[in-house]
């Protein structure tokens, strides 16, 4: 029986969203017991069932506005820092937060702790191919490294490797360097430099460079580059995907007769649309690199979103590929000695 600790009180709509994805999860998942750290009184509010849910109460919470490293050494009992702490001490598998993403990277890094030969473990969510809603792929690094060296690229390229393997069952996952242009001579040098070191990989199988034009075509199972670059590309993508949407329905309801009545035919397959494009559903950011599964979804995340994300914590842990990576990068330090 597999347990996952649960920051209870992050998210904008903690805890209610938060309880009741979890409640769905446990319902579906039977291998899983749930461990809810936040205020008891609000969680029970919402804790209808609590078959395979525990609580541990703490009136201590980390909020949105927080600086992040400053709020994880102060609030030794924030929900956040008590879940963290628990996966650290093994008394969870993996830990789940809605909450500030700044403080969970740094309680993940603190806390939870690196694998060994790991320098920067990275933000990796799971993006929709919209030519094919059954296809995705991972995006890394999204946020937890702003600043990179060309070698950090080429460890993300190893982490979304691993994943695309044994998470998502790909045999061969196809690796691709974000770039601004798809020939091996375009680039800053921090890509012209990673560019070179991921074509002497033999473990992985590089197809060279992909621009942010094509990201979501599926032409790569794993792209890479750094953390503002990713962070930047992201939030575009997030934002043209809600800008579509809502000019679509404004422009039906701004329409005469005919448009309206041609609104109304093609509302479902509208419907089919966003869902595509509301990757929540594929699972939240995973802090890959660290010793644990720690995942953190949106902060507007509502239970749905906490459920795909507590789904997608349960085939990582089923995958063993913490395990499996961390004898990667022992092997790998052995035969540098």
């Amino acid at each position: 029986m597999k347990k996952i600790a649960v920051d209870a009180m992050g998210g904008d709509f903690a805890p209610q969203s938060v309880v009741e994805g979890v409640m769905r999860a446990a319902k579906e998942f039977q291998d899983i017991t749930f461990v809810l750290y936040g205020d008891e009184t609000k969680i029970k509010e919402y804790l209808i069932d609590d078959t395979r849910i525990d609580i541990v109460h703490t009136d201590e919470k980390i909020n949105s506005d927080d600086e992040p490293v400053k709020s994880i050494r102060q609030k030794k009992n924030a929900s956040m820092v008590l879940a963290a702490q628990a996966v650290k001490d093994k008394q969870a598998d993996a830990m789940f937060s809605a909450g500030n993403t700044g403080a969970l990277l740094a309680a993940g890094l603190f806390i939870v702790g690196r694998i060994k030969g790991i320098e920067r473990p990275g933000l990796m969510p799971t993006l929709p191919v919209i030519t094919d809603p059954s296809r995705t792929f991972v995006f890394m690094d999204v946020g937890a490294n702003a600043d990179c060296k060309p070698h950090h690229l080429v460890q993300f390229a190893i982490l979304g490797s691993y994943y695309a393997r044994f998470v998502q069952k790909i045999d061969k996952p196809r690796i691709a360097l974000l770039n601004n242009g798809a020939e091996a001579s375009k680039g800053n040098e921090l890509t012209k430099q990673a560019y070179q070191q991921l074509l002497q990989l033999e473990d992985i199988h590089f197809i060279g460079n992909i621009e942010a034009r094509d990201l979501l075509l599926g032409e790569a199972d794993v792209v890479v580059t750094d953390g503002f670059t990713g962070n930047a590309v992201l939030k575009s993508v997030e934002g043209t995907a809600l800008s579509m949407v809502q000019l679509i329905k404004s422009t039906i309801k701004q329409g005469d007769l005919k448009t309206k009545l041609g609104g109304l035919l093609v509302k479902n397959a509208l419907s089919g649309v966003k869902d595509v494009l509301d990757y929540s559903k594929h699972g939240g950011a995973v802090l890959f690199g660290l010793k644990a599964p720690v995942v953190k979804t949106h902060g507007s995340a509502d239970s749905t979103a906490v459920y795909y994300t507590l789904k997608q914590i349960r085939t990582i842990l089923d995958s063993h590929v913490i395990e499996d990576l961390a004898n990667h990068f022992d092997n790998e330090k052995e035969s540098d000695n």
